[in-house]
Order: C-alpha cells, then structure tokens, then sequence
C-alpha cells in the first residue's frame, strides 16, 4: 500500500520520536476520526489477534502515529486507510512477537440466555476456525465480511492485487467451511 506520506518518512520512527503537530485542525481532525472509528478499528484487531488490551494498544499506537505525522499527509482522505493499514501491521507485529498465542474470546451476553448460549457458542466456533485460517486468508476474510470493504479496498490495505484479493478470499471462505464441518 502506499501510504499517504512523502517520500522518507515511515508510520514508525524507533530511531526518535516525531514533534507534535503544530496546528489545532490537525487536533481537531485527529480526534474526529478517532471519535468515528475507534470502536471499529479495536473491534479488528480483537477479532484479528484475540486480546482486547494488546487490540487497544495497537489502535492506539495507530492514532498516535498519525497524529505526530499529520502535518506531513499528502492526502487526508487516505487518514482511515492508513489507520487501517496500521492496525492490520500492529496485528501482524503482535502474531510475530507473541507466537500466536491462544485467547479465550469472551462475546456479550444475548437477549435470552438460551439464545445467548446458542450465539455466543456459534460465534466462537467461527472465531476459532478463522483464527486457526492463514494470517492472509484471515485479515481478507475480516476486511471483507467485518468491514464490509470492496476488493480493491482490501488490495490497497493489504498491499497485493484485486485478483490476489479474489483469490484469497475463495481460498479462505472454502477453508472455513471446512474447518467449521469438521468441529459440527
């Protein structure tokens, strides 16, 4: 993906930290689009990587990423792509550091208790079998089902082709099925 910063400068800077932005719009826009799309982007990483608090971490990290580098966008409308964008490497940085670890996935409670059980017990078979899915297959499938975004969308996010895009997916929801007909 090509991120909406220019030429030499990255999301992450380890070597020192950025300034902060100079201007108050900068403030003001940052905090709209967390306001927006928060919730959403921690509910990707939870479903993702499986453990609320690193999920927040990582959206949070996110935020702070674009808001020391705000004055440096190109292109503001590309503010929620890049976010996303860091929230799928955030994820991938947490598999690779943690070794995929397994965690229990609690789901809120439903209208009935009966039907609390039924759902909640659904859900966590799909969760668990699209855990257990390839980290490509699984960021497709969540991109596309969860966020509802097109195939170009989740190319650009994912930084490959709209045909790999299609591909993935098929392999993933094929995949899927499969695991979720072997534990029925």
């Amino acid at each position: 993906m090509k991120l909406p910063f220019p030429a030499g400068t990255s999301a992450r800077s380890a070597d020192k930290p950025d300034p902060l932005p100079a201007s108050g719009e900068s403030s003001a826009a940052v905090t709209a689009l967390y306001q927006e799309h928060a919730l959403g982007l921690i509910r990707l990483a939870y479903i993702t990587i499986g453990n609320r608090a690193a999920a927040e971490d990582i959206v949070q990290e996110a935020f702070c990423g674009l808001y020391r580098r705000w004055d440096q966008l190109t292109a503001t409308d590309k503010a929620l792509a890049y976010l996303r964008s860091s929230v799928l490497n955030g994820c991938r940085n947490s598999y690779r550091q943690a070794g995929r670890p397994a965690h229990v996935i609690h789901l809120p409670p439903e209208d009935s208790a009966e039907a609390a059980a039924l759902i909640g017990e659904q859900r966590r078979e799909v969760i668990s079998a699209l855990r257990r899915l390839p980290g490509r297959q699984r960021q497709a499938l969540v991109l596309r089902f969860y966020l509802d975004l097109s195939d170009p969308e989740i190319a650009e996010l994912m930084g490959i082709s709209v045909n790999t895009v299609r591909s993935t997916l098929r392999r993933g929801v094929r995949a899927l099925g499969i695991s979720l007909r072997e534990t029925s």
